[in-house]
Formats: structure tokens, sequence, C-alpha cells
């Protein structure tokens, strides 16, 4: 069978294709494996601090917590942490009452700023918390959110 510069392209392409899938996914494998399972899994804030193997949170001020006091839509409620704590390595965000408690972990490499904004889904009203773990152990602050049926208050 004799080669044609069509043949010859369409080879060209695919293993092209196929190394850009393996360098593309590779690293996004590596990321699925360290999060870890047993943390997202948890349904409340001392199974969380079980499996990042804390022992127990103190309540601080210096964990900054801003979320809205009533949500018209449950399903995203913006969520801003700030910690002044020194050494804060990461910051976790808690929804009491969902089915996994436990809804996103930052973790902050040493030198960033520590403050994170993101929007979570709350499926009733609870208690926000948001966890602060640091070189000296976990401190927390909560807030409670009213989550209402189309911002009726009721």
């Amino acid at each position: 069978m004799k080669a044609t510069r069509r043949h010859f392209l369409a080879s060209v392409g695919q293993w092209a294709a196929a190394l850009a899938a393996v360098t593309v996914l590779r690293p996004l494998a590596a990321l699925a494996a360290e999060r870890n399972h047993r943390a997202f899994e948890a349904k409340s804030m001392d199974a969380v601090l079980s499996a990042y193997g804390g022992g127990s949170a103190k309540e601080s001020a210096d964990v900054v917590l801003t979320t809205p006091e009533i949500a018209e839509n449950g399903a995203v409620v913006p969520v801003t942490v700030e910690s002044k704590l020194a050494g804060t390595q990461s910051i976790s965000i808690l929804i009491e009452k969902n089915p996994s408690v436990l809804a996103a972990r930052f973790v902050l490499p040493e030198g960033t700023d520590p403050y994170v904004a993101t929007r979570v889904k709350v499926a009733e009203t609870c208690n926000v918390i948001a966890l602060v773990q640091t070189s000296s152990g976990y401190f927390y602050a909560q807030k409670p959110v009213k989550v209402t049926l189309g911002g009726c208050g009721g």
C-alpha cells in the first residue's frame, strides 16, 4: 500500500490528539487522587476534623465569615472567609445540614493572603461554618443562613 500525504497527515493528527489528551488528563488524575474522600463524605464538623487528623476546633473572632442572613436561592449562596490568624494553612467551608457537610477546602501555600470567596449550595436553613487550619490548630466561625423559597422571607 502506497502511503499518501493524506494518510500521513491523518496519522500525525491522531498521534497529536492522543498526546494532548494524555498531557491534559494526567494532571487531573493526580488532583483527584489527593482528595480526602473521608472528609467530603463526613456528616459533622467533628468527622471532618477527624478525617484531616485534627482534634477539636476553637471558635475565634479572627476568622471572619461573611454570608447573607437570608438566601433567596439556596443553590448559589455567596460565602467569603478571611483569616487573621498567623500561619493559616487551609480554609474549609462546611454547611451544617447538607448531606455532606464539607462543601469546599482551599489549601493555601505559604505567603498567600488567607482570603477565599466562593458560592455554595445550602440545602436548608442552617449554620455555615468556616474552618481554618493553622500551625497551632483548628479555629472556626459560624453564621446562620435562612434559605427561603423565591425570596419571600417565609
